[in-house]
């Protein structure tokens, strides 16, 4: 069975690293988890940053998302919530939700925002994303390395070649990852 991840915002934030992670859960190698209340964050903030990205492609693309990975939706977490001490307050529905999912880990760029001695207590563990996409290329670079592939293979205007989305990686501060995956 595979192991629960639960994706921040941040993460999905990304096109190219939201695509990666979800093809990851569509494959089986995680069972991956996220919040309507994530997803609401990860679309304000490219509506917000990206005002020349259309809104209906932006509210396509959602739906997508949600449908894209089957029970992904955490929901009965909410009373978790004001239980849960965190650096930052509005972190509190993230950690809430992994321990309402059983998750094993958070894949977050604000890892400060998780410490340990707080997840320690629900056996949960929080991990950038370069480093949860290594613990990946590890347990299978075959599947990684088609996933990529596959993207490449779909994109088009403009077509985006295995070195670009590499490259896009490399942008995204997912060195170790991009290091292997060049090997």
């Amino acid at each position: 069975m595979a192991f629960v991840v639960l994706y921040d915002a941040n993460v999905l934030y990304p096109a190219l690293l939201r695509n990666i992670l979800i093809l990851i859960a569509q494959r089986g190698i995680v069972q991956a988890k996220w919040t309507s209340q994530i997803l609401d964050e990860t679309f304000s903030n490219l509506r917000k940053n990206r005002p020349d990205l259309n809104t209906e492609k932006l509210d396509r693309t959602r739906a997508l998302v949600e449908r894209s990975v089957r029970d992904a939706n955490v929901t009965g977490y909410e009373e978790l919530i004001d239980h849960i001490t965190l650096p930052d307050p509005d972190d509190r529905h993230v950690l809430a939700a992994a321990i309402k999912s059983h998750a094993q880990v958070i894949v977050t760029f604000n890892q400060k925002d998780f410490p340990p001695e707080v997840l320690d207590r629900y056996q949960i563990e929080v991990k950038h994303p370069d480093d949860f996409l290594v613990d990946q290329f590890y347990l299978d670079a075959i599947a990684l390395h088609q996933i990529i592939q596959g993207i490449s293979d779909s994109t088009s205007k403009p077509h985006l070649t295995q070195d670009e989305i590499l490259d896009s990686l490399a942008r995204s501060r997912l060195m170790r990852t991009v290091g292997l995956l060049r090997r």
